[in-house]
């Protein structure tokens, strides 16, 4: 399984020309688009200055490991991790219906 992930969003919002709040979205793809294993998710976190997760600074400041580091990637891999299982590697098979069945008398 190779997992690729990208930072596909990420918009700061500014008070006094400092970054106060980012919108971060990062997309999730096992294997490749056009296989048979492949699988996309796209995750979203909104990390506030004012709450602790960050240092209100300009938004040139924040390079991608910067806004990177204000993801919560461990959650995301694991939940990425169990969709995966759940629809890829050990999807659930649903019963079969027997419509010839008949009750027995």
């Amino acid at each position: 399984m190779a997992v690729t992930k990208a930072m596909t969003k990420a918009i700061p919002s500014e008070k006094s020309s400092k970054a106060q709040e980012w919108r971060l979205e990062m997309k999730y793809e096992n294997d490749s688009e056009g296989d048979a294993t492949y699988y996309t998710s796209t995750f979203s976190h909104t990390a506030k200055a004012a709450d602790g997760d960050f240092t209100a600074a300009a938004k040139g400041s924040f390079n991608l490991a910067a806004l990177t580091a204000l993801c919560p990637v461990s959650r995301w891999d694991a939940v990425f991790a169990s969709q995966v299982e759940s629809v890829i590697t050990s999807p659930v098979v649903p019963p079969v219906p027997d419509t010839s069945f008949s009750v027995p008398s």
